[in-house]
């Protein structure tokens, strides 16, 4: 009898798929860029990825977030000059079909690059936030799109909305909401209840712009750190109170901080376009840090090891890999800061701001160029070694300077329950990625 219910409960469990991940925010859960899910393909098909679903969409850069069942994206329509409807859509991640919308009117004046929203929506259990390039924070149900409470940086907080527009996708920790706002005060980074929007802390000076990076979280070092890389500095923050833990100051040329710092053991990376990177070695005995090295160039041409401009790198046991201000893909000696090598096959065009999105993958890497490509490739210190490339989507954004394709994507994908979701400024459509 015990032999027939093992039996039984071994041919259920074989019966049950297993378990999807989704992707509940900017690059994905933790916002580290590494997707864990197995039964992967491992090389693309010979006539494209399988095309699940397509929903017309508008303008925008921000990226998909996917969770319980739904894909969450901004986008905008202008209606005048500069003026026009931001939008967040929520769709079902099985058919593409709109559930629901909520939009609000925006003023794109004095926006470089007014194309529409930058920030990833933030999924939160049975709420999801997004944040428009003007600074419009909603809370929004996840369910139905009604929105729980809301916030305008500008109106509000009195910020001066940088000439890239407002970018840092708000990010949920516990009871917390931490958001980049910029705002006059001392409110560079403002800490909300989640559940009410009711404002629990403000940190860090207001004197400067608040530059363009995500929050970020981590558990390494001495304690639980907040990490914000503004301007002037990569600072580091108790995220229950606000307290400044450390700072290292660096200065960053027209506020271009883009990459999202990436942490790997003890070892924390930045990377800006025009100064290059900085790495710091975060303490085991306190909330502390030390700087490992820091490039010397402050030139996108004349460079000397990373300068990231969109692509966030990927730091794996000693070496950096990222893609630099022109297109070159990049390998260097996390403990140095040397280049190991460099290689334009990835995104193909020696352009300004050639990039792509890396996410890690195991053992090996999805990378997404600003061509619209998809790459499977093996990064070590031995080279760059592609496995496959297909077609993901057409770019059709237009940039301040000649392309080949004359436009580029600029919109990192999310890759949830073996599949990817991608967008320009005409649609997101979900493609198989199963083996």
């Amino acid at each position: 009898m015990h032999q027939r219910l093992w039996y039984c409960a071994l041919v259920l469990s074989l019966a049950i798929p297993a378990r999807g991940e989704d992707w509940p925010e900017w690059r994905g859960k933790g916002r580290t860029g590494v997707w864990n899910e197995t039964g992967i393909l491992e090389t693309f098909p010979k006539d494209g990825l399988k095309v699940r679903w397509r929903t017309p969409l508008r303008g925008g850069y921000a990226g998909p977030s996917v969770a319980d069942g739904r894909v969450f994206v901004t986008d905008f329509t202008p209606t005048q000059t500069n003026k026009g409807t931001e939008r967040a859509l929520c769709l079902d991640e099985k058919t593409g079909k709109v559930l629901w919308t909520r939009e609000w009117e925006t003023d794109y004046t004095g926006l470089n690059y007014n194309v529409g929203p930058r920030a990833t929506p933030t999924v939160d259990g049975d709420r999801v936030y997004t944040l428009g390039a003007m600074g419009a924070l909603h809370c929004l149900n996840a369910r139905t799109g009604e929105v729980l409470w809301k916030k305008d940086y500008v109106k509000e907080y009195r910020t001066q909305v940088p000439v890239w527009g407002i970018t840092g996708a708000p990010i949920v920790d516990g009871p917390r909401l931490i958001a980049l706002v910029g705002g006059e005060n001392n409110a560079k980074v403002v800490v909300f209840d989640k559940m009410t929007g009711k404002e629990l802390w403000r940190a860090l000076s207001s004197d400067w712009e608040p530059g363009y990076c995500q929050p970020f979280l981590t558990g390494s070092g001495a304690a639980r750190q907040l990490v914000i890389w503004h301007p002037a500095a990569l600072s580091s923050l108790n995220p229950e109170t606000g307290a400044v833990y450390w700072e290292q100051p660096f200065k960053i040329h027209m506020g271009m901080t883009l990459a999202t710092p990436v942490v790997s053991a003890s070892r924390l990376l930045v990377s800006s376009f025009y100064n290059g990177s900085m790495m710091v070695e975060l303490s085991a005995e306190k909330p502390a840090a030390r700087m490992l090295w820091k490039g010397t160039s402050d030139s996108e041409i004349k460079t000397d090891g990373l300068h990231s401009v969109v692509s966030t790198p990927a730091m794996v046991g000693d070496y950096v890999y990222g893609i630099c201000s022109y297109g070159k893909l990049r390998c260097l000696n996390a403990k140095t800061g040397a280049r190991v090598w460099e290689t334009l096959q990835a995104t193909v065009e020696e352009a300004r701001w050639s990039s792509g999105f890396l996410v890690r993958h195991g053992e090996r890497f999805f990378i997404n160029n600003d061509r619209g490509e998809l790459i499977i490739a093996d990064l070590s210190p031995e080279g760059y070694r592609e496995i496959s490339r297909t077609k993901l989507i057409k770019p059709t954004t237009k940039v301040g300077n000649r392309r080949e394709l004359g436009g580029v994507n600029w919109s990192h994908p999310a890759y949830a329950n073996r599949h990817i979701f991608a967008r320009n400024d005409e649609e997101i459509f979900s493609a198989s990625l199963e083996k």
